[in-house]
C-alpha cells in the first residue's frame, strides 16, 4: 500500500470519527464552560468573534469548551492548507471566527475539504516535496497531512470527553 493511500484512508477515518462526535451539537453545548475560566469563543467587539489562545501554551493548559475545540481544529486546517498548498497570505487574525455550533462545524468541514482536495491532487512522489508552515518551518508534504490527521484524532478525544461530561452533569 502506498503512503498516499495510507494518508487518504487515515484522513477520512479520523475526520469521520470527529464528525460523528459532533452530530447534534447545540449552541448551548458549544459554549458550555466545563470549568471556571475555560477558553472559549467570545465576542471581543460588536460583531467580531475570536477565541482564547496563547503562544506558547500556558502550563497547565486551560480547560476549553467544545466550541473552542471545533474552531481551533477548523482554523488550523485552513491555515495549514493556506501555507502549504495555497497563496500563504492569511494569518489567524484574518479568519472570521464562527460563533454557532452549525457555522463552526461547517467551517471545520470546509477546512477539511481544502486538505482532502490538496491530498487528492498530490502524487506519491509529491509527498516528499517541501511545504511551508504558517510559523516558518518547512516540512515535507506528507507531514502536513499527517499532522492534521493526528490533530483531528487528539481533539476528537477531547471533544468526546467534553460532550460526555456535558451530558452527565446536566
Amino acid at each position: 500500500m502506498s503512503l498516499h493511500s495510507v494518508l487518504t484512508a487515515a484522513m477520512e477515518e479520523s475526520f469521520d470519527r470527529l464528525r460523528t462526535r459532533l452530530d447534534g451539537l447545540s449552541d448551548d453545548e458549544f459554549f458550555w464552560p466545563p470549568a471556571p475560566n475555560s477558553w472559549t469563543i467570545f465576542e471581543d467587539s460588536p460583531g467580531h468573534w475570536t477565541y482564547h489562545y496563547e503562544i506558547p501554551d500556558p502550563v497547565p493548559a486551560p480547560v476549553t469548551t467544545v466550541g473552542w475545540q471545533v474552531v481551533h481544529l477548523a482554523t488550523c486546517k485552513v491555515m495549514y492548507h493556506e501555507w502549504a498548498f495555497g497563496p500563504a497570505r492569511l494569518t489567524f487574525p484574518d479568519l472570521e471566527i464562527p460563533h454557532t455550533a452549525t457555522t463552526a462545524v461547517q467551517f471545520l468541514e470546509d477546512g477539511h475539504s481544502l486538505l482532502r482536495s490538496a491530498l487528492a491532487r498530490t502524487t506519491e512522489s509529491d509527498l516528499d516535496e517541501p511545504r511551508k508552515t504558517n510559523w516558518g518551518e518547512i516540512w515535507p508534504a506528507w507531514r502536513i497531512f499527517w499532522s492534521m490527521i493526528d490533530h483531528d484524532a487528539l481533539h476528537t478525544g477531547t471533544i468526546g470527553s467534553l460532550r460526555d461530561l456535558y451530558y452527565w452533569t446536566r
